[in-house]
Protein backbone atom coordinates (compact mmCIF):
# COMPACT_ATOMS: atom_id res chain seq x y z
CA UNK A 1 0.00 0.00 0.00
CA UNK A 2 1.21 3.51 -0.77
CA UNK A 3 2.22 6.00 1.87
CA UNK A 4 -0.20 8.84 2.46
CA UNK A 5 0.97 12.22 1.21
CA UNK A 6 0.51 15.75 2.51
CA UNK A 7 -2.30 17.90 1.22
CA UNK A 8 -1.48 20.25 -1.65
CA UNK A 9 0.38 23.39 -0.57
CA UNK A 10 -0.52 26.88 -1.82
CA UNK A 11 2.70 26.92 -3.86
CA UNK A 12 1.87 23.60 -5.50
CA UNK A 13 -1.63 24.86 -6.21
CA UNK A 14 -0.24 28.00 -7.88
CA UNK A 15 1.88 25.81 -10.14
CA UNK A 16 -0.59 22.97 -10.64
CA UNK A 17 -3.63 25.02 -11.68
CA UNK A 18 -2.08 26.82 -14.69
CA UNK A 19 -0.27 23.63 -15.68
CA UNK A 20 -3.57 21.75 -15.76
CA UNK A 21 -5.32 24.58 -17.57
CA UNK A 22 -2.66 24.84 -20.24
CA UNK A 23 -2.46 21.07 -20.69
CA UNK A 24 -6.24 20.86 -21.08
CA UNK A 25 -6.26 23.58 -23.73
CA UNK A 26 -3.40 21.87 -25.58
CA UNK A 27 -5.12 18.49 -25.39
CA UNK A 28 -8.35 19.92 -26.81
CA UNK A 29 -6.53 21.72 -29.62
CA UNK A 30 -4.57 18.58 -30.47
CA UNK A 31 -7.69 16.37 -30.41
CA UNK A 32 -10.44 18.64 -31.78
CA UNK A 33 -8.51 21.48 -33.37
CA UNK A 34 -10.23 24.08 -31.19
CA UNK A 35 -10.94 24.99 -27.57
CA UNK A 36 -12.60 27.68 -25.45
CA UNK A 37 -11.05 29.88 -22.76
CA UNK A 38 -13.28 28.34 -20.08
CA UNK A 39 -11.49 25.02 -20.57
CA UNK A 40 -8.38 26.55 -18.97
CA UNK A 41 -10.31 26.71 -15.69
CA UNK A 42 -11.76 23.22 -16.18
CA UNK A 43 -8.24 21.84 -16.69
CA UNK A 44 -6.85 23.64 -13.67
CA UNK A 45 -9.60 22.30 -11.46
CA UNK A 46 -9.18 18.78 -12.86
CA UNK A 47 -5.42 18.59 -12.34
CA UNK A 48 -5.62 19.95 -8.80
CA UNK A 49 -8.38 17.44 -8.00
CA UNK A 50 -6.39 14.58 -9.55
CA UNK A 51 -3.35 15.54 -7.51
CA UNK A 52 -5.43 15.54 -4.34
CA UNK A 53 -6.99 12.19 -5.32
CA UNK A 54 -3.53 10.76 -5.99
CA UNK A 55 -2.77 11.29 -2.30
CA UNK A 56 -5.48 8.81 -1.24
CA UNK A 57 -4.71 5.18 -0.36
CA UNK A 58 -6.60 3.42 -3.14
CA UNK A 59 -5.47 1.17 -5.99
CA UNK A 60 -4.54 3.01 -9.17
CA UNK A 61 -7.54 1.80 -11.23
CA UNK A 62 -9.94 2.94 -8.51
CA UNK A 63 -8.31 6.37 -8.30
CA UNK A 64 -8.41 6.62 -12.11
CA UNK A 65 -12.11 5.71 -12.14
CA UNK A 66 -12.88 8.34 -9.50
CA UNK A 67 -10.78 10.86 -11.44
CA UNK A 68 -12.67 10.01 -14.62
CA UNK A 69 -15.99 10.61 -12.90
CA UNK A 70 -14.68 13.92 -11.58
CA UNK A 71 -13.41 15.08 -14.97
CA UNK A 72 -16.68 14.06 -16.63
CA UNK A 73 -18.55 16.01 -13.95
CA UNK A 74 -16.38 19.09 -14.49
CA UNK A 75 -16.88 18.82 -18.26
CA UNK A 76 -20.63 18.51 -17.77
CA UNK A 77 -20.79 21.57 -15.51
CA UNK A 78 -18.56 23.66 -17.76
CA UNK A 79 -20.56 22.51 -20.76
CA UNK A 80 -23.75 23.68 -19.07
CA UNK A 81 -22.19 27.06 -18.25
CA UNK A 82 -20.94 27.47 -21.82
CA UNK A 83 -24.24 26.53 -23.46
CA UNK A 84 -26.75 28.01 -21.02
CA UNK A 85 -24.93 31.04 -19.58
CA UNK A 86 -22.42 32.04 -22.26
CA UNK A 87 -24.65 30.81 -25.12
CA UNK A 88 -21.67 29.10 -26.72
CA UNK A 89 -21.65 25.44 -27.72
CA UNK A 90 -18.04 24.43 -27.26
CA UNK A 91 -18.62 20.76 -28.13
CA UNK A 92 -21.52 18.53 -29.04
CA UNK A 93 -21.59 14.82 -28.22
CA UNK A 94 -25.31 14.46 -28.96
CA UNK A 95 -24.56 11.90 -31.70
CA UNK A 96 -22.45 9.76 -29.39
CA UNK A 97 -23.95 6.71 -27.72
CA UNK A 98 -24.96 7.20 -24.10
CA UNK A 99 -24.45 10.97 -24.13
CA UNK A 100 -25.88 13.18 -21.41
CA UNK A 101 -27.26 16.43 -22.86
CA UNK A 102 -24.62 16.21 -25.59
CA UNK A 103 -22.01 17.29 -23.03
CA UNK A 104 -20.47 14.01 -21.86
CA UNK A 105 -20.48 10.46 -23.19
CA UNK A 106 -19.01 7.05 -22.33
CA UNK A 107 -16.56 7.13 -25.27
CA UNK A 108 -14.75 10.22 -24.02
CA UNK A 109 -15.04 9.16 -20.39
CA UNK A 110 -13.19 5.97 -21.36
CA UNK A 111 -10.43 8.09 -22.91
CA UNK A 112 -10.27 10.18 -19.73
CA UNK A 113 -9.89 6.93 -17.76
CA UNK A 114 -6.86 5.93 -19.84
CA UNK A 115 -5.37 9.39 -19.41
CA UNK A 116 -6.01 9.30 -15.64
CA UNK A 117 -4.33 5.90 -15.37
CA UNK A 118 -1.25 7.22 -17.16
CA UNK A 119 -1.11 10.54 -15.32
CA UNK A 120 -1.56 9.01 -11.87
CA UNK A 121 1.05 6.34 -12.62
CA UNK A 122 3.47 9.12 -13.56
CA UNK A 123 2.59 11.00 -10.38
CA UNK A 124 3.14 7.82 -8.33
CA UNK A 125 6.51 7.25 -9.97
CA UNK A 126 7.60 10.83 -9.30
CA UNK A 127 6.58 10.39 -5.66
CA UNK A 128 8.58 7.17 -5.48
CA UNK A 129 11.67 8.71 -7.05
CA UNK A 130 11.41 12.03 -5.21
CA UNK A 131 10.19 11.02 -1.75
CA UNK A 132 11.60 14.20 -0.25
CA UNK A 133 9.16 16.23 -2.34
CA UNK A 134 6.25 15.19 -0.09
CA UNK A 135 6.75 13.53 3.25
CA UNK A 136 4.04 11.39 4.80
CA UNK A 137 2.34 12.99 7.78
CA UNK A 138 -1.14 11.55 7.53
Amino acid sequence: MRKPKNRISPGELLAMFPLGGTAYLALEIAWRGTTHWTMFFAGGICLCALDELDRVRLPLPVRAAIGTAGISGVEFLFGLVCTRVLHRQVWDYSREWGNVAGLVCPKYSALWFVLCLWLMAVMDELQRRLPHARTAKV
